[in-house]
């Protein structure tokens, strides 16, 4: 039995010239876990909201052909009719939120339609558990961390037991070892309880093991079919993918368990380490840094010296204090004790629009920095206001973005957007760049082109510091790693020696085959990301 059926569907946006989706057939097979792939921009999150009804209800724009879900069909059947039977997480949770306090938040769907009260407690209880978030359940959004935030939208989402679950980059905030926890439970409700899964996801190393089909979306065309058969097609892969390439396995392992069965020795690699880059004069000095938010303990004595020339990433759980340390280093939170210094002065001293014309930040959430009618004006702005100069075609090509020049920043893809934003506060020439979760909605060969501008921004002198929890991606541009754990300092070192045989933090080429190597140049493989 079909759980989604497009026929000819295709999509414009209001006041677009171009489809989005064009003549798009696809037949989804319920109960069938299925992963969406493709560029920044190439439309898979409207091909999403065309499976919950929000195409073409509430976009407007061009909308041709059908769309059956679960048996209806999406012009006439109204999203909150649908939303009954399926789920929803937006690639930015804070889109869907509409109460104040996680238990809220997740029974209100159920109030909505009209379960009793056993049930909704019931319910409540097990989601709870289900995502890992009891401790939670009394505290207000508005204090989560993101990743927190992105566990209560799929948990809100999952209450009501949808028969089919829609995903828009889960775990894009995640650290790994929460990833794995929602993406298990994902699994666990898919082979359990036959839950139809759609799921757009770039970072591809955590869903391609238990997706039973692809749909690759390019220039508003779909293809799709088994994993296996697709994966040869596809440019944008895993390390591990890609090692399995090179030799010439089949099949193509997706998981480090399989690559060790076909690895014959051990021996026949030849690592190829990078040396950590020289650090220039300090700009950042953290000093017996203590904050709270009211009773909720964040940051723990923060002691930490930082210079110009280094890219310091930042890793650790969600909510271990790595958000809070960058608003710190800004200003936009103050220290309960201890204190912040750039070039030598107290940030606690100074007002935060002088602040902010020396320290650069891309919050998680970047549509709150961008407030031009076009990408072009918004540089032109940041430049004006910093008495800088700066040509936008140059700035947007270095980052993949030059078609975007001339759009309005909303009508951007995520990954899009997030780029666009970095663009915006680069057009200042801070000299301290803070960037937090910058890898959200960014296909593997997109991060490369970020990796690599951030190097570039760095070798003219000045600091940058990202907070992710994308190792495969801190790797390709960072040369200092810091581990936060409850708002301690607990690691701090170059890549190799924090993140070697990690449990949490190592990467795919690590696990596989430990010692120092970490990338697929250092285990002698071209990277075809990177070319």
């Amino acid at each position: 039995m079909s759980a989604v059926t497009l026929t000819a569907l295709s999509y414009r946006f209001p006041a677009s010239k171009q489809d989005v989706l064009r003549t798009l057939n696809w037949n989804v097979l319920e109960g069938s876990v299925n992963l969406v792939v493709g560029p920044s921009g190439a439309g898979k999150t409207t091909l999403l909201q065309c499976l919950n009804g929000i195409i073409p209800h509430f976009h407007g724009g061009s909308f041709g052909g059908d769309a059956t879900v679960l048996g209806n069909n999406t012009r006439s059947t109204a999203p909150r009719d649908l939303a009954a039977s399926v789920g929803t997480v937006f690639q930015d949770p804070e889109s869907q939120f509409v109460t104040g306090t996680v238990e809220d938040e997740i029974v209100f769907t159920m109030e909505n339609l009209a379960y009793d009260r056993q049930t909704m407690r019931l319910r409540l209880e097990e989601t709870l558990d289900l995502m890992g978030i009891h401790h939670l359940r009394q505290r207000a959004i508005s204090e989560l961390s993101g990743g927190e935030r992105q566990r209560v939208a799929l948990a809100a989402s999952l209450a009501s037991r949808p028969r089919m679950l829609i995903l828009d980059e889960p775990t894009s905030q995640l650290d790994p070892l929460a990833a794995h926890d929602i993406l298990s439970a994902v699994e666990r409700l898919n082979l359990d309880f036959g839950m139809t899964v759609v799921i757009a996801e770039h970072r591809l190393d955590r869903v391609l093991p238990f997706a039973e089909n692809i749909v690759s979306i390019r220039d508003t065309e779909l293809r799709s079919g088994a994993t296996q058969e697709m994966l040869p097609t596809l440019d944008d892969v895993p390390p591990l993918v890609q090692f399995g390439r090179f030799h010439g396995w089949h099949p193509i392992p997706l998981t480090v368990r399989d690559a060790r069965r076909q690895l014959r020795t051990l021996t026949d690699i030849v690592p190829h380490i990078s040396q950590a880059h020289a650090s220039g004069d300090r700009v950042i000095r953290i000093e017996n840094v203590n904050f709270s938010y009211g009773n909720t303990p964040a940051l723990h004595n923060v002691n930490l010296d930082a210079h110009a020339g280094e890219v310091i990433a930042l890793v650790g759980r969600n909510g271990s204090g790595k958000t809070t340390l960058l608003k710190q280093i800004i200003g936009l939170l103050r220290p309960g004790d201890g204190r912040v210094l750039l070039n030598g002065e107290s940030i606690a001293s100074q007002p935060v629009q002088n602040i902010a014309s020396r320290v650069g930040y891309v919050p998680q959430f970047p549509s709150a920095i961008l407030h031009q009618e076009s990408l072009r004006e918004e540089l032109a702005f940041t430049a004006k206001s910093q008495g800088k100069t700066i040509d936008p075609e140059i700035m947007t090509e270095r980052l993949g973005i030059a078609e975007c020049l001339d759009r309005h920043p909303l009508d951007l893809s995520g990954g899009q957007r997030q780029r666009a934003a970095l663009a915006a506060i680069c057009a200042a020439e801070p000299q301290v760049l803070l960037l937090d979760e910058p890898t959200r909605g960014l296909p593997g060969h997109d991060k490369a082109i970020l990796a690599r501008f951030i190097r570039e921004y760095a070798a003219q002198g000045k600091l940058v510091f990202i907070a992710t929890h994308d190792v495969e991606f801190l790797i390709l541009c960072a040369n200092r790693v810091l581990t936060l754990a409850s708002g301690e300092l607990i690691a701090d070192g170059a890549p190799a020696n924090v993140l070697s045989g990690s449990l949490s933090f190592s990467t795919q080429m690590n696990r596989l085959l430990g010692g120092d190597i970490l990338t697929l140049g250092d285990a002698g493989v071209p990277d075809s990301q990177l070319s």
